[in-house]
């Protein structure tokens, strides 16, 4: 696989079809990392390729699966929410993810203390204090054992009721704080866009085969990342776990022979002859808002040029808009309307260069199978 000189700087991006052919190749490779050209069996195959999904909005995290998993239902991710073969948490970068069950104490093992140290002012001025944590921790294990599970209402409800204030956004980081501890993740499906909380130990029990040394559990983020997002850099390693360079680069060290460098990237080593050969192959694809695809590297030049990406990334807030993809590169952005009689109307703004709008037909007709509903007008408004 041909290679610019410094993968490490930012690209160079056209919408052009006769892009740079190394940038062509990586975008292929990446595509069938992640999952999207050919499909993966299951949601449960799904995340453990991926390791963890970003998945602060539940409903955009179900497609990000069902995009991977042809065929799938949104019935079908629930189903494995609630089987506990896919488990959400806030293993890393602060926010909500799926993950990998076996990773997820072990991943918050190397990140939970950057973590509460980055929150601790916040903590400090929602007045989250050692006697109110620890106050919290325990209603909440009288509140959930046994099995039970509650809303975040409920669980904040009966903080409230002990005399533990929740007002404004206390419960919540309350609630994060015992799940970057690890006694809370998310549980049961409650509505379309809410799981229920449970008891970590008793929703996930431990898993005998989980890396209890760090350099393992290193390696092995890592080779998964590789294995779902490569070929990529340490540094988009760093960024996509909140890890620090120096972690990033100790991790390249623990994976050892696991990994291949192929000029500044890595790849997993089991798949690096695949990657070689990699040839692309004309795809179009609709994906979520926070996808993988996408939000996985922290230089995504390869994906989206600099100016595309401020329009997937309006207005800079962390908000990120569902987008098009035709061969690997991000094309477009597109909104969806409220359903209306069965069906749900999308309306698509597409980047200088576009593929023709039928082309992602095929694509939205997927979409609104997994949702169970019909696909209505697909308009366009270019840019």
């Amino acid at each position: 696989m041909r290679r610019s000189p410094d993968m490490h700087q930012t690209r160079t991006m056209t919408t052009d079809a006769a892009a740079d052919p190394s940038i062509v190749e990586l975008r292929a490779a990446r595509l069938a990392a992640q999952g999207l050209v050919g499909g993966l069996s299951s949601p449960r195959d799904a995340v453990e390729r991926l390791v963890c999904v970003q998945a602060q909005d539940l409903a955009a995290a179900k497609w990000v699966l069902g995009a991977r998993v042809p065929g799938s239902l949104e019935a079908t991710i629930d189903a494995a929410i609630d089987d506990r073969t896919l488990l959400r948490s806030w293993p890393m970068r602060g926010t909500l993810h799926f993950v990998d069950p076996g990773m997820l104490r072990p991943i918050l093992r190397l990140t939970a203390a950057r973590l509460m140290q980055r929150a601790a002012k916040v903590h400090r001025d929602e007045g989250i204090d050692d006697d109110v944590h620890a106050h919290a921790r325990a209603v909440t294990i009288h509140e959930l054992e046994g099995g039970r599970s509650a809303s975040r209402d409920e669980l904040q409800a009966a903080w409230g009721a002990a005399g533990i204030p929740i007002a404004g956004q206390r419960g919540y980081h309350l609630i994060w704080r015992l799940a970057v501890e690890g006694v809370l993740c998310c549980g049961p499906v409650d509505t379309r866009a809410r799981q229920r909380i449970a008891l970590l130990d008793e929703w996930s029990p431990a898993r005998a085969d989980e890396p209890a040394d760090p350099d393992e559990t290193l390696a092995r983020l890592l080779t998964g990342y590789l294995r779902g997002h490569g070929p990529a850099t340490a540094r988009d390693f760093a960024w996509w776990t909140g890890l620090t360079l120096t972690q990033a680069r100790a991790a390249v060290g623990a994976a050892g022979d696991q990994v291949v460098a192929v000029t500044d990237e890595l790849l997993a080593a089991a798949d690096a002859d695949a990657a070689s050969s990699m040839t692309a192959r004309a795809s179009r694809h609709v994906l979520a808002p926070f996808d993988e695809f996408f939000l996985g590297y922290g230089d995504r030049t390869a994906s989206c040029s600099v100016d595309d990406a401020a329009r997937v990334v309006p207005g800079k807030n962390g908000l990120f808009l569902p987008i098009l993809v035709a061969d690997g590169e991000v094309v477009g952005t597109w909104r969806r309307s409220p359903e209306r009689r069965g069906s749900t109307a999308i309306e698509v703004t597409r980047f200088g260069g576009a593929p023709p709008l039928d082309e992602f037909e095929p694509a939205f007709r997927r979409w609104a199978e997994f949702w169970s509903t019909g696909l209505g007008e697909v308009t366009a408004a270019d840019r």
